[in-house]
């Protein structure tokens, strides 16, 4: 064979031997011998890289954060839920507010100072950084008004006694009135609890009023008497309604209505000493002549 007939295998093109690989197919661009690189090991370092990127970033950003919050101060505080406390006497707890660089307010400490004021139920105060110190608060809810001790208060559902003020008169107007109150224990930043008994008692006794047709328009006065003798008035009358302290209030007070409708307005307010709504079906009488003879009226 001639020298101008010679063609060179592709191993020989590429090393000079003449052994060639199974497949036939040679790299010339690694005829070196250096090793290729693993796929996808570009991609990866370029995802490293972004993390990294994105990771600074947010580190930077928490930093200058932390620093631009130092410096924002409390422009205005913001009270949420406040009906029957006048603003000025919240306003006066937050004093000196205002001014102060916003991470420096103590919240849990201001927290609790809120919640000396008698009719603050729950309180919430948040810190915004647009410089607003938002206070949330939710009221105790006056159920009826009595006369303990010597003091005007008000009851609330929970059976504390609280003091009466301009706001609960107006905002919650026509409070049933309790009185015959003997007893109440500590409850705690100045503020007295009914007895358990005392409680359950007077809020069922108002629940079932507000549930009644027009008995809770007539009766302004419960007065609870020691051996759970508890009886009502109604508005313009001395007679005493006995309710006793068994409960089924809601039956009696439909009672007290019938008997309104079939006896009282026909005889009058003044007829009766004492009306007894204790027994079913039927209800006893005494009236101001012989008040020592009962009788008994069919409902």
């Amino acid at each position: 064979m001639s020298d101008s007939e010679y063609t060179p295998s592709p191993v020989e093109d590429c090393f000079g031997k003449s052994s060639a690989p199974e497949s036939g197919e040679v790299d010339c661009d690694n005829a070196g011998g250096s090793r290729m690189q693993p796929e996808g090991a570009g991609s990866w370092k370029a995802l490293l890289v972004i993390l990294l990127s994105v990771f600074a970033g947010l580190a930077g950003l928490a930093y200058y954060a932390s620093h631009w919050k130092k410096e924002i101060v409390v422009r205005e505080v913001v009270i949420e839920g406040a009906r029957v406390i006048p603003r000025s006497e919240l306003v006066s707890e937050l004093n000196g507010c205002v001014g102060r660089n916003l991470q420096d307010i103590d919240v849990s400490e201001l927290r609790e100072r809120l919640l000396g004021i008698p009719y603050l139920r729950k309180v919430s105060v948040s810190r915004e950084l647009n410089g607003i110190l938002r206070v949330r608060v939710v009221e105790r809810e006056p159920i009826a008004l009595t006369l303990f001790m010597g003091n005007r208060m008000v009851i609330d559902d929970e059976g504390l006694l609280l003091p009466e003020t301009r706001g609960v008169t107006a905002f919650f107007p026509g409070l049933i009135r309790i009185s015959g109150i003997a007893h109440a224990s500590d409850y705690g930043r100045g503020v007295k609890k009914l007895t358990a008994r005392d409680s359950t008692q007077i809020r069922d006794l108002i629940g079932a009023l507000r549930l009644s047709e027009y008995a809770g328009l007539l009766i302004n006065e419960i007065h609870l008497v020691a051996g759970g003798m508890t009886y009502c008035t109604a508005k313009g009358s001395p007679t005493r309604f006995i309710l006793g302290s068994e409960g089924n209030f809601k039956e009696k007070l439909k009672k007290f209505e019938i008997f309104w409708q079939k006896v009282v307005s026909k005889k009058g307010l003044d007829h009766f000493d004492a009306v007894d709504l204790r027994f079913r079906d039927r209800v006893f009488t005494r009236g101001y002549e012989s008040p020592d003879i009962q009788q008994e009226v069919s409902l």
